[in-house]
């Protein structure tokens, strides 16, 4: 079966309260100890990752996102609901509102983004860089709850720990960018090259520099993130009920047609 699935919570999401029969976990992968919690939900096992560690310790420059996704992959994970925080470059999505994403602008520096780098080449692809089944369960159960979401939108990653300066954010405007955020990338790079379904969330929690008036701090993303929660950890529980036990996706085939061969 493939229903088995990973929730990874960014900033403001530490632990889902929801969640029975709790055990905290060290998972041991190439790339160093990954901290996991598992629990039950609706008699279904799900796996929760801190992004951030569970006392937001963790910078997210300095996530071991290979690690994270070894580890899920080790346990047998099929799919993983992501979500995050992020600033807002388009006025139609306002602090408060989620965004399902589905296409991503990579602005990162120096983290490492493939586990393909002391073995055979692999180019894999990402024209459609989230998994269009959990995205279309995702907009279902938004739709359902009623809450005030955006079916698709653009994220640009950028390095971080930084917020970004007003001209950075004219210039990503001008490339398509919808929101910005310093987490989703590599994380959803190496789900693919993992072969794991991927969908991402995330929660508008401020308009980006120079949109908004003043300064931007994290004590207002933490506020939103918090006043967030409660909608997010629900919409995340309804996709779960709602995830089919077989894969009707490509995602769980993505590196058959990426290694390179000599013809």
């Amino acid at each position: 079966m493939d229903s088995k699935v990973a929730i990874i919570g960014g900033s403001g999401i530490y632990k889902l309260k929801a969640f029975k029969e709790v055990n905290e976990e060290c998972v041991k992968t190439p790339y160093g100890e990954v901290l996991i919690f598992r629990g039950r939900w609706n008699r279904k096992e799900i796996i929760f990752l801190p992004r951030h560690g569970k006392n937001h310790k963790i910078p997210p420059h300095k996530i071991n996102y290979r690690g994270n996704i070894f580890a899920l992959k080790s346990q047998g994970v099929k799919r993983i609901l992501a979500t995050s925080a992020s600033g807002s470059l388009n006025q139609q999505m306002k602090p408060g509102d989620l965004v399902i994403i589905s296409q991503f602008i990579d602005f990162t520096k120096n983290r490492p983004s493939t586990f393909f780098e002391e073995s055979d080449v692999y180019h894999v692809d990402m024209t459609e860089p989230y998994c269009s089944e959990l995205s279309h369960i995702f907009t279902l159960a938004a739709e359902k709850m009623g809450l005030k979401f955006h079916s698709k939108g653009t994220y640009l990653c950028t390095e971080g720990p930084r917020f970004e300066t007003t001209a950075e954010i004219k210039a990503y405007s001008l490339l398509g960018a919808d929101i910005v955020g310093m987490t989703n990338v590599p994380e959803v790079v190496l789900a693919r090259e993992a072969e794991i379904c991927y969908s991402s969330v995330a929660v508008v929690t401020n308009m980006a520099a120079g949109i908004k008036e003043g300064h931007l701090t994290s004590t207002e993303v933490s506020q939103k993130m918090q006043e967030m929660s409660r909608n997010v950890t629900k919409l995340f529980l309804t996709v779960v009920n709602e995830i089919p036990e077989k894969r009707s996706c490509c995602c769980g085939s993505a590196l058959s047609d990426s290694k390179m061969k000599l013809l």
